[in-house]
């Protein structure tokens, strides 16, 4: 009994001196120094097993080999997985160094034969080194494809250089390759915004006025109608110009549109043709249609027909002009006219009496005689503009006094008390 206490001691103590050995190889491999190898280090725990282990009797020799034979298995075990593992990260290593582009050293591509825990261990970070750099090489590549296709989108063609620039980018550059393509993308995608807009704006600016855009721009059109109107007006005040200097507009004028006839033409004709045929053809000296007055049929007699004229609008059958509605004077520097404005109520019509007289003895027959409501306003002609007329029968001054010197509305008026 005493005999399998020792031999169970002994090899406690064998295996804690192994484990003590292996820590400190692992401790001078770390250090850099060159690691023993396994099997010298496995042999004198052996020896000194045997040495220590008095000479077992037949039967305990028997039952002491069987573990030494199990633990022997369990470590030429190790050795192959540990062999084989080599093998794997080496093979790895391999190939990630041919998918870079470079080649490993001897040492790494050259698998050992029996490579010990920390040469395994080394190897491992090696491979995952490898694959760290194959992804972040295989992300630039990405990346630069991402940018070129984001260049063919946005219409523009990505230059050798950039494309050199993002195949070879470094494996740790890879998020500031992204954010230079995307900021890159970016510009020319405002740009080719700005350009649609530009576009777009003078194709609006072309389109025809009358017809709003799209989208409401009311604004916008508003605009664009106010500059069209303008560029006609300038337009036309050239070709006014030109045709009054007898020479021609530098660009041919739009063709005016014919006016319309009014719609009291037919009026005025009538009211022509009935006069010349009772009156004759010289009692006129002209008709119009007074377009700043609501188109009012206008008759211009001469200064020895005004009465007759008046007379015959008053009592014809067919004219019957038996309301005097406005009469009154105005200066015209070098002759006066007498304005008169009559009304039919017989036939719902209108007509304007017109006639020049002489500015230096400015005189006319009084309408009173034809037309009562005549009296007041030929008194205010009067007053204003010292028109005279002969046959009323209260000519008088109706707003200024009787003392008062001269007539207000005349253009050579002077007043005779510069403070009044």
């Amino acid at each position: 009994m005493s005999g399998e206490k020792d031999l169970d001691q002994l090899k406690r103590e064998a295996v804690e001196k192994a484990k003590a050995a292996a820590a400190a190889k692992r401790a001078a491999k770390a250090l850099g120094e060159a690691a023993p190898a396994s099997k010298p280090a496995e042999k004198p725990v052996e020896e000194s097993v045997k040495a220590e282990t008095p000479a077992p009797t037949p039967s305990e020799s028997v039952n002491a080999e069987a573990p030494a034979a199990s633990d022997s298995d369990d470590l030429a075990k190790k050795k192959a997985a540990a062999v084989a593992k080599a093998k794997a990260a080496a093979a790895a290593k391999r190939k990630a160094m041919e998918l870079t582009g470079g080649s490993g050293p001897a040492e790494d591509t050259a698998a050992p034969n029996a490579p010990t825990e920390p040469e395994v261990q080394v190897s491992a970070d090696g491979d995952d080194l490898a694959k760290k750099k194959a992804a972040a090489v295989a992300k630039a590549k990405a990346a630069a494809a991402a940018k070129k296709k984001a260049m063919e989108l946005t219409g523009g063609e990505a230059t050798k250089a950039e494309t050199a620039e993002g195949e070879n980018a470094p494996a740790g550059d890879d998020a500031k390759a992204k954010a230079a393509a995307a900021a890159k993308a970016k510009a020319v995608a405002v740009a080719k915004a700005k350009a649609a807009a530009a576009a777009k704006a003078k194709a609006g600016a072309g389109a025809d006025s009358d017809s709003a855009p799209a989208g409401g721009d009311d604004e916008k059109a508003k605009a664009i109608a106010a500059a069209k109107a303008k560029a006609k007006a300038v337009a036309a005040a050239k070709a006014k110009a030109a045709a009054a200097a007898g020479g021609k507009a530098d660009a041919p004028a739009a063709p005016a549109a014919e006016a319309k006839p009014s719609v009291n033409q037919a009026f005025l004709d009538k009211y022509v043709k009935v006069i010349t045929e009772h009156l004759g053809a010289d009692v006129l000296e002209d008709s119009y249609i007074n377009k700043l007055s609501k188109d009012v049929p206008t008759l211009v007699a001469k200064r020895d027909t005004y009465y007759k004229v008046a007379q015959f609008l008053k009592y014809n059958e067919l004219l019957g002009f038996d309301y005097l509605s406005e009469l009154h004077g105005s200066d015209f520097e070098t002759h006066m006219e007498v304005y008169v404005h009559l009304f039919s109520y017989k036939n719902r019509q209108s007509v304007a009496l017109k006639v020049k007289i002489d500015r230096s003895e400015p005189t006319i027959e009084s309408l009173q005689p034809l037309w009562a409501g005549a009296e007041w306003p030929e008194c205010e002609a009067y007053d204003l503009l010292g028109i005279k007329f002969p046959g009323h029968p209260d000519l008088r001054r109706i707003l200024l006094g009787e003392d008062w010197v001269g007539h207000p509305l005349r253009k050579d008026y002077e007043p005779y008390d510069v403070e009044v």
